[in-house]
């Protein structure tokens, strides 16, 4: 499955690179996935986030020629969406604007309890209502590389090797990462008396 994925976007950046035209075609493919994970990595505003959305496409079309084969074109374009989000991030803290509050939404807690139960299936324990309450407030003081390892793994689905095109890091390094992103994960849910036993 993955590799005919790779096939097909292969031939879909071939195509767009012989027709301008048929650039829509990766917009129309990778324009929900990227605004799911802009939006959980950066949490912007609808505008800035159809920005950046714009920002990350201009971008990709204007270095389509410089597209590394040897990756998996998904893992490109997510390098330029991560990169994006990641300089969001830090343009909004250097202005001292809060990140947006997903008000608990569906994905952060699901993020939680995919976490905990990577290791022991005990989020089911807790009450539902009280993480809703709780788990934007521990991903919000996360350090935005744990933060976006734990979605690039947990809810983008990406393994090791993807994790790794996109960030640039060796697969060691990234398993380090996700094993120190749970952990502080833990720590910060933990100082607000929410116990994720074996995370």
């Amino acid at each position: 499955m993955a590799e005919d994925n790779r096939r097909a976007d292969a031939a879909l950046v071939q195509r767009a690179l012989e027709s301008s035209d048929e650039f829509g075609r990766i917009i129309e493919k990778y324009q929900e996935p990227l605004r799911r994970y802009i939006r959980r990595i950066a949490r912007p505003t609808p505008d800035e986030l159809d920005m950046l959305l714009q920002d990350i496409f201009i971008k990709t079309y204007e270095n389509l020629n410089d597209f590394d084969q040897s990756l998996a074109f998904s893992s490109w374009i997510y390098r330029i969406a991560h990169n994006e989000a990641i300089d969001h991030i830090r343009r909004k803290k250097r202005f001292g604007a809060s990140l947006d509050d997903p008000a608990y939404d569906d994905d952060t807690v699901a993020l939680a309890e995919t976490i905990a139960a990577a290791d022991d299936d005990v989020v089911s324990e807790v009450d539902r209502e009280y993480i809703k309450k709780c788990i934007a407030a521990v991903l919000d003081d996360l350090e935005p590389k744990y933060r976006s390892v734990l979605v690039l793994k947990f809810l983008e689905d990406k393994d090791y090797n993807a994790i790794s095109d996109i960030l640039r890091k060796p697969p060691g390094t990234v398993a380090t990462l996700i094993h120190r992103a749970k952990r502080e994960f833990r720590r910060l849910a933990e100082e607000r008396g929410m116990h994720l036993g074996g995370l």
